[in-house]
């Protein structure tokens, strides 16, 4: 067995408070940034006072760029969101000649930009980016979860999704959430969420592996090295991460793990507060065994496996269900390539991502039923460098393209190595007549009832499944060879199922099934849980081509993903529509107003500054607003709360007449854009 001690020193005298300003949480960012990269691993490991913001810069070779911005009111999340919201701080465009990075977190977005800048390839990058991750930001992602990448390459022109979903394990049958057993038909304990019948057998490792054996330029051990130097040495707790451990409630879930509780909490039980130095030599050991063996260094027979397996097991003293994975389980995972969901959209291509993920065809449908308007007539109502303001008509359309995309991934989309999708393709649910009977279905006058109608596509009959998914991050990177990373991964809620060994947290992506392998009336749920089965997703990878004269694939135009569970898939369509259509740059369109519709409800991002989110005297959130006032008048249900997406972007563009990058990077998160950058 590894040995699972982990070290921390006391807090700093900073700590998160509600009334910390967003552009308070990214000053605390950029100073986290600079003690990581500059103060880390000397003899005094206590960082007592924050370090002085790095001074943004446009400096080629990765230096620290533009970032910092106003500040905005920082407004309570939507209740249920995917991760805590930390408020909108806005951010400056960012320009590169030859590679960029972004991430959620600057020290990661370091670490990858580092790698490119020494000649390693867009998947180099990613693999030290997810370590660095696994660190900075363990509350979203890690080796202990599962990642969806989409690869272009530059000298194929080929395009390919890789596939590092969870599995569910062999021993699990279909009642396995919401039944302790055949003879035991009462509910997991604590809940479904928090015991080891959430966690699937994780992928990010193999996945990662996978892609750099064929597309790495630069030695897979030495991608660990800049993981493996902040565990060893100590770094401190980046804002959002100190935020999501003190969380309600989150602190009784993470006493119930004796390890978890070490790393996390101080000895008095309380949150480790933002800018604690925090050490992870166990994750470091790990680190070190996956760099010098590889990923059978994690899969295989061995303390790493057992030890996973020997925490999904364990009761907490009777007072959690356990899982039924083996070590078996971890030997036998596999990731896969699939073929990549690639349609057409003007004078574009977009590829996302296939099944398991609904990401990629949700995506297609909304922007294949936009097609059929001019979105360009419905542009933003005035522009800035946050977006501007969404007319109310190009919001309305959008969201009604969400609610009918929604309605078909719902009923139709899960796993097609289980669960074929109509017609056995996608193309049943993405072609031009089809999306036009769709797009016929909205008018400019009022919303359409809800829930929407999904397509009649004449499959075997299957009943819908709506579920909430929860945190994830994403990376979005360019090398100077012209390869490109989309990349989201995860461990699906905020800190995952709460199970934690050998300095990682363990996913419970089996949550994102249904627990129910039926409807009321005994009608098949695609999306049930089968052994061996991936859980259906929302994560949205996209990349974006122009096309040719004669239609074929023509140059990379644009990347971009985000975190946020089911509302990926809002989030993405926006980025894309802004970008497209209303001819944004990457962090206009990154910093846009999130707005979109799931079927449920519609969102308008409360927290951006071109939104008033105040509650009038008598009336709800945000009726002062313009926006909000114009879609409820046509008959929207709109939420105002904070959102917590994590965007990101990258176009290719021309500057001064030579090839250019413009990248963006959320301001609702602590994420930075670096590269070999430059001032236009």
């Amino acid at each position: 067995m590894l040995k699972a001690a982990h070290e921390a020193v006391a807090p700093s005298a900073l700590s998160i408070s509600p009334g910390l300003t967003p552009g308070g949480l990214r000053a605390i960012a950029l100073a986290t940034l600079a003690l990581t990269l500059g103060a880390c691993g000397g003899d005094d490991p206590v960082a007592t006072t924050p370090a002085t913001p790095v001074t943004p810069a446009a400096v080629a070779g990765c230096e620290l760029n533009g970032t910092t911005g106003g500040e905005a009111v920082v407004l309570p999340g939507e209740p249920g969101a995917p991760e805590i919201a930390t408020g909108y701080a806005p951010k400056t465009t960012v320009y590169a000649k030859n590679y960029m990075a972004v991430t959620n977190n600057p020290v990661s977005t370091k670490a990858a930009c580092d790698v490119l800048k020494n000649g390693g390839t867009a998947v180099d990058a990613a693999v030290a980016a997810q370590m660095v991750l696994n660190l900075v930001e363990p509350q979203s992602s890690g080796i202990g979860g599962g990642s969806f990448i989409m690869y272009y390459d530059a000298a194929t022109r080929q395009v390919t999704a890789y596939d590092g979903r969870e599995m569910a394990p062999a021993g699990a049958d279909e009642n396995y959430l919401q039944w302790k057993s055949a003879t035991d038909t009462t509910a997991p304990v604590p809940t479904a969420i928090r015991s080891g019948r959430s966690i699937g057998t994780p992928g990010t490792l193999r996945v990662l592996e996978l892609a750099h054996g064929e597309h790495g330029k630069l030695a897979w051990k030495d991608l660990f090295s800049p993981a493996i130097k902040l565990a060893t040495d100590g770094f401190p707790i980046p804002p959002r991460m100190a935020a999501s451990i003190a969380g309600a409630g989150t602190v009784a879930n993470i006493k119930r793990d004796a390890e978890m509780a070490a790393y996390f909490l101080n000895a008095d039980g309380t949150p480790r507060a933002v800018n604690t130095i925090i050490r992870n030599p166990a994750l470091a050991n790990v680190f070190s065994a996956v760099a010098s063996q590889g990923a059978d260094a994690f899969y295989k027979n061995g303390p790493i496996a057992q030890a996973i397996v020997d925490k999904i097991q364990t009761t907490y003293g009777g007072t959690t269900t356990p899982g039924v994975t083996t070590v078996a389980d971890l030997e036998n995972y596999a990731a896969k390539k699939r073929a990549a969901v690639c349609t057409t959209y003007r004078q574009y291509e977009i590829c996302g991502m296939p099944p398991p993920s609904s990401g990629g065809i949700a995506v297609a449908q909304i922007m294949g039923i936009l097609e059929n308007y001019e979105m360009s007539r419905y542009a933003p109502t005035s522009m800035d460098k946050n977006g501007g303001r969404p007319s109310v008509l190009g919001a309305h359309l959008v969201a009604e393209a969400g609610n009918l995309a929604y309605a078909d991934r719902n009923k139709y989309v899960a796993d097609t190595d289980f669960i074929g999708l109509p017609g056995g393709s996608w193309e049943s649910m993405l072609n031009k007549p089809y999306l036009r009977q769709r797009a016929d279905l909205i008018t400019t006058v009022g919303s359409m009832p809800l829930p929407a109608p999904a397509g009649n596509l004449g499959a075997v009959p299957l009943a819908p499944s709506i579920l909430d998914e929860h945190g994830t991050t994403h990376l979005s990177l360019t090398d100077k060879y012209g390869n490109v990373v989309s990349m989201t991964t995860t461990i699906e809620s905020g800190l995952g199922s709460y199970h934690f060994t050998n300095g990682f947290l363990l996913n419970n992506q089996l949550t994102d099934f249904n627990a129910a392998p039926k409807d009321s009336l005994g009608t098949p749920i695609a999306n049930r849980l089968q052994p061996g089965k991936r859980p259906r997703s929302s994560m949205a990878p996209t990349l974006v081509f122009k096309r040719n004269a004669d239609g074929s694939r023509g140059d990379f135009y644009m990347t971009t993903g985000s975190p946020g569970g089911a509302t990926i898939i809002q989030y993405v369509a926006k980025t894309l529509v802004g970008a497209l259509d209303w001819k944004m740059d990457a962090q206009q369109a990154v910093s846009m107003i999130d707005f979109g519709s799931n079927n449920v409800s519609m969102i308008v991002g409360g927290e951006h500054p071109n939104v008033d989110a105040r509650v009038p005297a008598g009336g709800l959130a945000g009726d002062n607003d313009p926006l909000v006032k114009g879609l409820r008048a046509l008959g929207h249900t709109v939420n105002v709360g904070a959102q917590s997406s994590g965007l990101s972007a990258i176009i290719r563009t021309t500057v001064g007449g030579a090839p250019a990058l413009v990248g963006g990077a959320d301001p609702r998160r602590e994420g930075v854009v670096l590269g070999d950058t430059f001032k236009p």
